[in-house]
């Protein structure tokens, strides 16, 4: 299967996916704050796709794999992935069995608009990493020729995707209007963390200047925090 059809068939999936764990849940094609994430997402994703096919495949090769190949990395995909799954279809319930709105209120438009605005910044600030590092691997491994990428996000923090995907995935629940679900997506907040000290570990070992640069860059995940 070539390089195109399997993009295509990647967003293609992951748009239906994703659109039926909120609308089946909500049981309803009225709930508009899932046409407008859908709207912000999904565009971006395709047009970051279409780049990385154009300009630079190899990154886009490794984005499409997703069989890790450490031990522990295996393990924490195997509980990451049913926690993710789990924490999209309640926003869904959310707005079916109205359950924010019962102990919170109505989360008003805006500040739904506000967060799909934060998903989007976020979305943009990923695009960032795969343009300044082309290593930027789906799974944690070493590839031919890698070397150390210290410009652009990487100044700021060692993990800047992981920043970038926590922002979003902490903003989802919010720009969805649900307010009580947001505790489940921050449960995955943990998986990233031992996700990247387990590849900080990985890369000391493995890729020549790791350790220097971690020396220059002190923040892991959080500018000035940690």
């Amino acid at each position: 299967m070539s390089l195109g059809l399997r993009l295509a068939l990647r967003v293609s999936f992951g748009l239906l996916l994703v659109g039926a764990m909120l609308f089946i849940p909500a049981g309803t094609c009225r709930f508009w704050q899932a046409w407008v994430f859908l709207t912000v997402v999904f565009p971006v994703l395709a047009g970051a796709f279409v780049y990385l096919y154009r300009y630079d495949r190899s990154l886009l090769e490794s984005r499409l794999r997703s069989r890790e190949k450490i031990r522990e990395q295996k393990h924490l995909v195997r509980w990451l992935r049913p926690v993710f799954f789990a924490a999209l279809l309640l926003p869904g319930l959310d707005y079916r069995l109205g359950w924010s709105r019962l102990w919170l209120g109505a989360a008003p438009p805006w500040l739904c608009l506000i967060f799909d605005g934060v998903i989007l910044a976020s979305l943009l600030f990923v695009l960032w990493v795969f343009r300044v590092n082309s290593f930027a691997s789906r799974t944690i491994e070493i590839q031919p020729g890698q070397k150390v990428i210290s410009s652009g996000p990487y100044a700021l923090v060692r993990h800047p995707m992981y920043l970038g995907s926590i922002v979003m995935l902490l903003s989802v629940p919010l720009a969805l209007g649900s307010y009580l679900t947001l505790p489940a997506f921050a449960l995955v907040t943990p998986f990233y963390v031992y996700r990247l000290l387990n590849e900080e570990k990985f890369l000391r070992q493995e890729l020549p200047g790791y350790p220097e640069y971690c020396a220059r860059t002190r923040f892991r995940l959080v500018p000035f925090l940690w």
